[in-house]
């Protein structure tokens, strides 16, 4: 079907992994261009649940993901003096979710790959000249080459979005909420369990599996803060700022925090576009849809994407402009509940109110 035509693939997280496996799958010469040296590592434990669990199976690495699973043993609901007021044991593990580390489940998709596909390191998308026949691309290292198609991998603050469809304001979408995770190479708690604590509009959580842990915090504002996404000196001041004065193992915490090696900051916010595809370029996962993490699929929704577009591709012969069409149309609502379910979730994971946190901390997440 794509009968050696050159695509771009902006990102290679698992958007631009995925994409790159069925576009090669189906014939095209696929390059993917990615703005780090390597991939990029780090980040919280993906599911893999529902619908992503077939399309990892026609990927042939259900098997492998079923044997490095993870997943929490036991929740508990901690209050300030570190008493746990409820705790939750899972005994068993759901048999259609399974719970796998980002950098090995991103090392899984990379290995398919990595042999069939040309990767650009240290590089990135510059401009974008659509012609009658092609797309000619320039790229920060000053070359340029034409491509039949460009797909933006490259995630919520994506560049090939700027470049093609508009600033990101016009399409973000903020939840009130920001976030701040790192993870540590030991365990701060017991292995597979997962704290959480919470004071009015402010969280802590730890999460521990295969000797290391996540830190997450959480925070509610009166209003939005203005920052550069890119300067992690500014992140950093607004999240010592916020976490200061609270009570837990926050003073603990906020050291690990702030001098952690995988620090990242971000707000809660949602990606919305009345079109992921324009022209030759179309966007794929968080650059197009993101619902963010509250909705606990980040990885999986770039997956299901991927993949939506790779069958809609399938089904129009590879017409590119039929399959941009039906991709539009075929996900958009599964999209639209995903993101209204983790709007509803961001509230539940972070009480706003002393009373609402009372009834967490006696109820679990089920109030």
């Amino acid at each position: 079907m794509g009968q050696n035509k050159n695509v771009l693939v902006s990102g290679a997280s698992f958007a631009g992994l995925t994409t790159a496996y069925w576009m090669n799958k189906m014939g095209y010469k696929v390059t993917v261009v990615e703005i780090g040296n390597h991939l990029k590592m780090g980040g919280t434990p993906v599911d893999i649940k529902d619908e992503t669990v077939n399309i990892v199976k026609r990927m042939g690495v259900f098997e492998q993901i079923k044997a490095q699973r993870i997943g929490p043993e036991k929740w508990e609901f901690k209050n300030a003096d570190d008493v746990s007021e409820k705790t939750v044991l899972i005994e068993k593990q759901p048999d259609n979710e399974f719970e796998i580390e980002r950098d090995i489940l991103l090392n899984m998709l990379f290995n398919l790959i990595k042999d069939d596909v040309n990767f650009i390191f240290n590089n990135s998308i510059t401009s974008l000249n659509e012609k009658e026949d092609c797309i000619e691309v320039a790229f920060k290292d000053g070359s340029k080459n034409q491509f039949e198609l460009v797909f933006g991998c490259d995630g919520i603050h994506s560049a090939v979005r700027r470049i093609w469809f508009g600033e990101e304001s016009e399409y973000a979408h903020f939840l009130g909420q920001y976030f701040c995770v790192v993870i540590t190479k030991r365990l701060l708690v017991e292995e597979g369990t997962y704290q959480m604590y919470a004071e009015p509009n402010k969280g802590l959580a730890l999460y521990a599996y295969n000797n290391k842990t996540d830190i997450i915090f959480t925070f509610r504002p009166e209003k939005e803060i203005f920052y550069d996404y890119r300067d992690q000196e500014q992140m950093k001041q607004i999240v010592q700022e916020q976490i200061q004065n609270m009570s837990w193992r926050a003073s603990e915490l906020k050291d690990e925090l702030l001098n952690s090696q995988s620090f990242y900051f971000d707000q809660f916010c949602q990606i919305k576009m009345p079109s992921w595809t324009k022209g030759r370029v179309a966007l794929v996962g968080d650059a197009g849809y993101c619902a963010s993490p509250a909705a606990g699929m980040g990885g999986s929704l770039a997956i299901i994407g991927a993949t939506a577009l790779a069958d809609a591709f399938e089904k129009c012969d590879g017409n590119f402009e039929l399959a941009f069409e039906e991709y539009n149309q075929d996900l958009r609502p599964f999209i639209e509940e995903v993101q209204s379910g983790a709007v509803e979730m961001l509230d539940k994971l972070l009480p706003a109110t002393q009373e609402e946190i009372d009834l967490r901390n006696k109820n679990g997440l089920e109030f």
